[in-house]
């Protein structure tokens, strides 16, 4: 993993710390205490004024933490000769402040993974031939060769022939679509059709693509970092700590009570264990296939009250699949899903790909078919076992056979039909749909049980389609027809209510991803743009992962908090003990010691926790 200067200063910090402890315990045993007391200062002096800086970068931003009270019993140790306890403390305090440094390193994350899905080059015509031009150079009225499986590089319009290409990466509709010459292509779909001609009408900084990265840009760089947990603490803790030390001091006219009051308060417990537990919690949720990128999101994760979630691809399958068969002829279903998956085995159409796994998975024998002519976007003709078959839209279907416009089957919302002729004859229709996840009902109820007061369904899709798939899901609001910028809109919009967390898997889901409190991304099959926009990153192509996921955050954040009380009240027992002579600088430094075990421990569980659900 890649280090900033920052990671690596605390990083030499914690040993030369831990180094001049070590080293002047070393000395003091070896009879050397004046030594020892230059060793232990030694080590003190880099991590106390890391220790002010940071102070003072907090206090002109406005925020007041605990590590003034770390900064304050360092300071009293060195001038009151308490060397050991002073070392002590910069040893905790560098070491906590490491542990938080590896939590926040899993959580950046750079948009280059976005960027790189845009082509760098594209094929232009120019004077009959082709030629490969960069991206910054191609220019409105331009024509472009847009091959198979190309990425379209800038907004146009075809011009040559039919394009077939796929926008599920910016509208969320998981079935391809079908333009005809003359038709508006947008950036960042995927040609998934035979090639075609495209003439640019902008260029690329200006293209739909582009303004997509711009967005996800502007939503991360405008989300508020998350403030340290233990630090909400911060100030009734300072003022409780200051206030008993001075006491201390006032009344019995010892520094050294006073010393040992702070270092006995030194907030290392809190500073340790906080981020030992959300660490803890991070490879928990990994172990059931919730990447979550950082203790901040976790912990947010925990207190989310909304849930917006994307259709295609999240809560939907994302892939066609057949969802009636309607035959006709008397010829069997099996039959005919048998003739057109054979057929299709010669093309690369999504549709006709889904064709195929149905039937493989019912064990349908496909032969090799011959004399197959593809017509892209319409459909393909050619011979299975010496008959005759034809596939496609059912105006093509009909067209070839010269028949007449056969009543349809009654068919969702959203779905494709695709029909099916054998010997001249109209034999039937397969439906084809994006299906509803298993189980995405009861997924939901979970969710609420859990705490979620509030989900959403937010797709590019039709309305027609988003209502149909969400019917009887008890959604608490559906947003149809959305472009990215008004996902992020809607996430906004909702932050009325409560942390939001927004779950999607497509390039037009990466503003609202990043612009949400947590994002969560479909990282099996989603696209490369939202999982590095987003917070968290389903490792399983399993939206039922995100329960077990926002349990464990919510486990762990409690095992954080429960180690917050336990220290400060334990701290607080400490500074009493101090104040009335019951404990020494060093004395209150092992203390400090065995507290840090102890509440390290309790965070640890966090490693441990099992959630309610079964997950397979």
């Amino acid at each position: 993993m890649d280090t900033t200067p920052s990671d690596r200063l605390k990083t030499a910090l914690l040993l030369g710390a831990t180094t001049g402890l070590v080293a002047g315990l070393v000395a003091y045993v070896a009879g050397r205490a004046d030594l020892a007391g230059l060793i232990w200062m030694a080590g003190v002096l880099p991590a106390l004024a890391a220790l002010v800086v940071e102070i003072l970068r907090s206090l002109r931003s406005g925020e007041i933490g605990l590590d003034i009270v770390a900064a304050l019993s360092m300071t009293a140790a060195l001038v009151f000769g308490e060397m050991l306890a002073a070392a002590v403390v910069a040893v905790m305090y560098s070491g906590g402040t490491f542990l938080e440094a590896f939590a926040e390193g899993r959580a950046r994350r750079s948009v280059q993974d976005l960027l790189s899905r845009v082509p760098r080059t594209a094929t232009r015509h120019r004077d009959g031939g082709l030629e490969e031009v960069p991206l910054d150079d191609i220019a409105p009225g331009d024509r472009l060769l847009i091959r198979q499986g190309d990425v379209v590089p800038v907004d146009g319009r075809v011009t040559s022939g039919i394009a077939f290409v796929d926008t599920s990466a910016l509208t969320g509709e998981s079935l391809p679509v079908r333009l005809a010459a003359g038709a508006e292509a947008m950036s960042g779909v995927t040609n998934a059709g035979e090639p075609f001609d495209l003439t640019a009408t902008r260029e690329a900084r200006d293209s739909t693509y582009a303004g997509i990265v711009r967005l996800v840009e502007a939503a991360q760089a405008s989300k508020a970092p998350m403030s340290r947990l233990a630090d909400r603490w911060s100030l009734g803790f300072l003022l409780v700590t200051v206030g008993i030390a001075v006491a201390a001091w006032a009344l019995t006219g010892d520094p050294i009570r006073a010393v040992a009051v702070l270092v006995v308060a030194t907030p290392c417990p809190l500073i340790l264990a906080v981020p030992v537990a959300l660490v803890a919690g991070l490879s928990r949720a990994a172990h059931f296939g919730v990447l979550i990128k950082g203790a901040g999101p976790l912990e947010t994760m925990a207190r989310i009250r909304t849930l917006i979630l994307d259709k295609t691809g999240t809560l939907t399958d994302g892939r066609p699949q057949i969802v009636a068969i309607a035959s006709r002829e008397g010829l069997a279903e099996d039959e005919l899903l048998r003739f057109a998956a054979t057929l299709d085995q010669a093309s690369k159409h999504p549709v006709a790909q889904a064709i195929v796994a149905a039937a493989t998975a019912r064990g349908l024998p496909l032969p090799v078919p011959t004399e197959v002519v593809e017509r892209p976007g319409e459909g393909l003709t050619g011979r299975v076992e010496g008959r005759a078959v034809i596939v496609g839209g059912d105006g093509f279907v009909t067209a070839e056979v010269g028949a007449g416009q056969a009543e349809l089957p009654a068919r969702p919302a959203g779905s494709v039909l695709v029909a099916v002729a054998v010997d001249g004859r109209l034999a039937g229709h397969l439906v084809m749909s994006d299906p509803l996840r298993e189980g995405a009902g009861a997924m939901l109820d979970a969710l609420r049980r859990d705490g979620i007061g509030r989900i959403l369904l937010a797709t590019g899709d039709r309305a027609e389609v988003a209502e149909r798939v969400t019917e009887g899901l008890g959604l608490d609001g559906v947003r149809a027809g959305l472009t990215p910028d008004q996902k992020v809109l809607l996430v906004l919009t909702e932050r009325k209510n409560g942390p939001v967390m927004m779950v999607g898997d497509g390039v037009n889901d990466a503003p609202a991803l990043a612009a949400a409190d947590v994002g969560v991304a479909m990282g099996a099959r989603g696209a490369a743009a939202s999982a590095e926009a987003a917070d968290v990153v389903l490792l399983v192509d399993r939206l039922d992962r995100l329960g077990p996921g926002i349990e464990i955050a919510r486990g762990a954040r409690a095992i954080a908090l429960q180690s917050v009380v336990a220290g400060i009240g334990l701290s607080v027992l400490g500074m009493i003990a101090a104040a009335l002579g019951y404990l020494s600088p060093v004395q209150g430094a092992l203390l400090q010691e065995v507290v840090d075990v102890a509440v390290i421990l309790n965070a640890l569980r966090a490693l441990r926790i099992v959630p309610r659900g079964p997950v397979t």
